[in-house]
């Protein structure tokens, strides 16, 4: 066994406890504060409050209690010849032992003092006070902060009780230990952002400008420090265009990227400069870049979107990164700049950019999701609960939306794991009560409070699976894994989504756009594979569905397109299933198509126009707003009724019991024949041809109305035929 001489460590250690134990016997058999006091001093003296083991700290607590302390911290005299704060020094030093007891930290003897660290943070140094007792007390004071911000209860006091507004006050006056005042100000709004933007606004705004200043002049390794606290320190919501004199945040953003990303950076420097640029994309779009004049805005756009393909194919490319698990949050930051990127080719000229730069951007972007479907055919079993994983299907989702050519086989190659996964998360949307954790990690706006596991991978993929339906070889590898049973259970389920809040004040929009979208997959269904609608019995539930549902979204302006799309996809699918039960003049049948009518009926009127005093047919003011998205629908949906008249023989009496014709003819006989289009005419001719060739009553009455005069004034040929047959 070593002696003590060959262990000095063993004895200095042997004589601060004995000494730690003579103080604490004092601690125990003082009879007054002046007792206590010296001996509190003496404790100081012999080991530091960091160097105390949790048990002894339980004993110097035992000592004395929180009465004594908090009689220290409101003395405002000391002892003749004492540092004039040595008394409120002592007692912080005392809760910032304490502080580090988890049984103790949050005692409400600890979180009443809330108010009295506050005001020390945010104070000065008097005049002629002794420095190494005021630094002392501050740190103290930091201590107990940030034992106390380690808890959810403490994290809510320290909100309330005001710790917001002083560590701003701290940080703007540049006060003592002003970075750890920042630091806990990041911890706060990562754990309750809204909260603290709610209660401080004002303060952590001139706190985000005084950094987004730093941010654009500073030149040394504090402006790839302030990349990481930006990245917490903006809020999820675009504030910063609130006010036009919050602009210039906006700008010292773009100046310090501009120089960090035009630089030659190490990866631990690059990384967090591309996550903050995600982020302000994200919540800000273009307007931080936008600002700026062409060449800069261009140059700059261009070099964030290179960069940020770069890394996902570095990242994604190399197995032995395994950049997945070890940097997702970067990989999903350059996702957002490549997305904005993409919204930047589409918007084209309208960003200032040049058929070239365009061109040169989505060659780019193109190998970039070379590498995400690369990385899509490596996927284990393990990881398809990955919010990595989901994160890289929701890109791609977007890319597939807007680029309809390239890569166009390597995608068809990965629609069958595209389908399975979505399936998977469609079925069972959360394997880990982890993964919502996971993805606050993986998150650009982190707040804790605000980002959940989204679940559902159909709603990214289905715009981008529209355009592939209408394609043979994509169409075919869609049917063959079945996606059109997984596509009605989905509709079926945003169906109830929608339906169960059509009262709110709030709707859910994603479920409406995932409607109107599926409803565009399955109509492309139905117009290239109809043999495929009469095999497959979910066909016929998804037209119950139609004929049921209808009704609810008639009256509504605010779901006129989702309308437009359940009335025309229901009458093209009656065409091809007009024999099955449901069609034969059923309640259900006969009340659908009494709402098709109303909405064919309801789309068009007539209007003077005085200049040339002649009256034209114009689109009512209902359907105006929506006309440029419910046009096509609406002469598909004239097409599919008519035909649909010869195959289901009661529709006539439906229409006759609707005065549609009426209000046709009265259509037919205000407007001047020269002012209505040729595309409008035929579709009216294609009903009422129908109509009288199916129909006597129904040719009866188009006789009665003038019939054979208006289709030789607006050249029906096809009707005049039909009204001269016997």
């Amino acid at each position: 066994m070593a002696s003590n001489s060959e262990n000095p460590y063993g004895t200095e250690d042997g004589a601060r406890n004995k000494a730690l134990e003579q103080c604490l016997q004092v601690l125990q058999d003082a009879k007054n504060d002046s007792e206590q006091f010296a001996a509190l001093l003496l404790v100081t003296k012999v080991v530091k409050a960091g160097e105390i083991d949790a048990g002894t700290r339980r004993r110097i607590f035992d000592a004395i209690g929180f009465s004594f302390p908090n009689r220290l911290l409101v003395t405002k005299e000391s002892p003749h010849g004492c540092p004039s704060q040595i008394f409120r020094a002592l007692g912080m030093t005392l809760l910032a032992c304490f502080s580090t007891n988890p049984e103790l930290v949050t005692h409400p003897q600890i979180l009443n003092k809330i108010p009295i660290f506050n005001e020390i943070i945010s104070s000065e140094m008097d005049t002629g006070a002794d420095v190494a007792t005021f630094t002392s007390m501050i740190d103290d004071c930091y201590q107990c902060l940030h034992a106390i911000s380690a808890h959810p209860q403490g994290q809510r006091h320290l909100v309330t009780q005001g710790t917001v507004s002083a560590l701003c006050q701290a940080y703007l006056n540049q006060s003592q230990a002003h970075e750890q005042a920042l630091c806990l100000l990041v911890s706060l709004l990562i754990a309750m952002e809204n909260k603290c933007w709610k209660t401080c606004k004002l303060e952590l705004l001139k706190v985000l400008i005084k950094l987004s200043e730093q941010f654009a002049t500073e030149e040394d390794n504090r402006k790839f420090k302030l990349c990481n606290v930006l990245q917490h320190f903006l809020p999820a919501v675009p504030i910063l265009t609130e006010d036009p004199s919050l602009t210039a945040c906006l700008k010292n953003f773009h100046t310090g990227l501009f120089s960090i990303l035009s630089s030659k950076l190490s990866i631990s420097q690059r990384d967090p400069a591309l996550k903050l640029a995600g982020l302000l994309l994200t919540v800000y779009g273009s307007d931080w870049i936008l600002a700026e004049n062409t060449e800069t805005r261009s140059k700059f756009l261009a070099l964030m979107v290179n960069l940020a393909c770069v890394e996902v194919r570095i990242c994604l490319e190399d197995p032995d990164l395994d950049a997945a698990n070890s940097k997702p949050d970067v990989i999903t930051a350059c996702y957002s700049i490549i997305e904005f990127g993409m919204m930047v080719c589409v918007l084209g000229d309208k960003v200032c950019l040049t058929e070239a730069e365009s061109k040169q951007l989505v060659q780019i972007m193109v190998e970039a999701f070379g590498a995400v479907i690369g990385y899509f055919k490596q996927v284990t079993e393990e990881q398809l609960w990955s919010p990595f994983l989901f994160a890289s299907v929701r890109i791609l989702g977007a890319w597939m939306a807007e680029e309809t050519y390239a890569l166009r086989q390597e995608i068809c190659d990965v629609l069958p794991f595209l389908i399975r996964y979505a399936q998977m998360l469609f079925e069972c949307p959360i394997k880990s009560d982890d993964l919502d954790n996971q993805v606050k990690g993986l998150s650009l706006a982190d707040s804790s409070e605000a980002t959940t596991w989204p679940k559902d991978a159909l709603r990214f993929l289905l715009p981008g699976f529209c355009h592939l339906s209408a394609e043979d070889i994509p169409r075919r590898i869609l049917i063959s894994h079945g996606f059109h049973v997984l596509l009605l259970r989905y509709f079926t389920q945003q169906w109830e989504v929608f339906s169960s809040s059509q009262n709110s004040l709030i709707l859910p929009d994603d479920a409406e756009m995932s409607l109107r979208t599926a409803c565009g997959i399955f109509l492309n269904l139905v117009v290239t594979e109809p043999a495929l609608i009469r095999q497959e019995e979910c066909f016929s539930s998804l037209l119950s569905l139609l004929m049921e549902s209808l009704q609810s979204l008639l009256y509504s302006q605010r779901h006129l397109i989702l309308a437009a799309n359940f009335t025309t996809l229901g009458l093209m699918m009656s065409r091809i299933l007009a024999g099955t039960p449901v069609l034969q003049g059923t309640t259900v049948s006969r009340g659908f198509f009494r709402g098709t009518i109303h909405f064919l009926s309801k789309a068009h009127t007539t209007q003077l126009e005085e200049v040339v005093d002649r009256t034209q047919i114009v689109v009512t003011e209902r359907y105006q707003e929506a006309w440029e998205q419910i046009s096509e629908l609406w002469f598909l949906g004239m097409q599919a009724f008519g035909s649909c008249i010869p195959l289901l023989p009661w529709l006539p009496q439906s229409v006759i019991e609707s005065e549609w014709l009426s209000d046709i003819f009265d259509l037919l006989s205000k407007a001047s024949p020269v002012t209505v289009e040729f595309d409008l005419v035929a579709a009216f001719q294609c009903v009422l041809a129908e109509l009288a060739k199916n129909s006597k009553l129904c040719k009866d009455i188009i006789l009665v109305n003038n019939g054979e005069e208006k289709a030789n004034l607006y050249g029906m040929s096809a009707l005049e035929q039909c009204l001269c047959q016997n």
